[in-house]
């Protein structure tokens, strides 16, 4: 109940106008939105910004876990990290839910194989999904090949990042620096923020 709100605060305190959420948290900005716009309402105001959700892609993404239900998450010990090794990465995959395999053409997917061909849209060439896409609908689909095939491509996607990690992970330096001159400017605009909200109700 408090989780929601807490993150409305965070966005809020900085004036934000695009906020890095996936699908999942789609509601929790929609709460944000009519925070700002309640406040302004009250007090006849235009001091609060309606944010939008920001991502890369046109659509907000919500990646599936690889057990099949749900969102990938580390609560629920079903997803890959940024920093997961090779071999790591494909024992993941390998593990994955599926089933039997389609019993008649151009059957629709249940949610434990449209999962992996979720995961297959935000790493795999289109041709590749093609492919699979095709194997599935003329009921030729090999699982194996498949969990292969989307391995491959989630460590091309993830190994530069992970390389980017490993090379800022143990500057201490840095990090500190980066966490420091954050915080300060996090700091700066929140308490001006709090400044202004204050004169608007009339609080001195």
């Amino acid at each position: 109940m408090t989780y929601a709100v807490l993150m409305a605060c965070d966005i809020l305190i900085q004036k934000a106008d695009k906020v890095p959420v996936g699908k999942d948290q789609e509601q929790h900005l929609e709460m944000t939105c009519r925070f700002a716009r309640r406040f302004n309402n009250i007090y006849g105001v235009e001091y609060f910004k309606e944010p939008k959700a920001f991502s890369f892609s046109k659509d907000l993404i919500k990646v599936p876990g690889l057990d099949g239900t749900g969102k990938m998450g580390k609560s629920t010990n079903n997803g890959i990290y940024l920093i997961d090794e090779d071999k790591d990465i494909r024992k993941k995959v390998m593990k994955a839910v599926t089933d039997s395999g389609p019993t008649e053409p151009n059957q629709a997917k249940p949610e434990v194989i449209q999962n992996l061909f979720t995961l297959m849209d935000l790493v795999s060439d289109r041709s590749t999904i093609e492919h699979f896409e095709n194997a599935w609908n003329d009921c030729s689909i090999r699982y194996g090949d498949l969990k292969k095939q989307l391995a491959e491509d989630i460590i091309r996607t993830v190994a530069p990042i992970r390389e980017h990690i490993k090379d800022i992970y143990n500057d201490d330096a840095y990090l500190e620096r980066v966490a420091r001159e954050g915080a300060e400017k996090a700091r700066v605009q929140a308490a001006k923020t709090v400044k202004e909200v204050r004169q608007i109700i009339g609080f001195k």
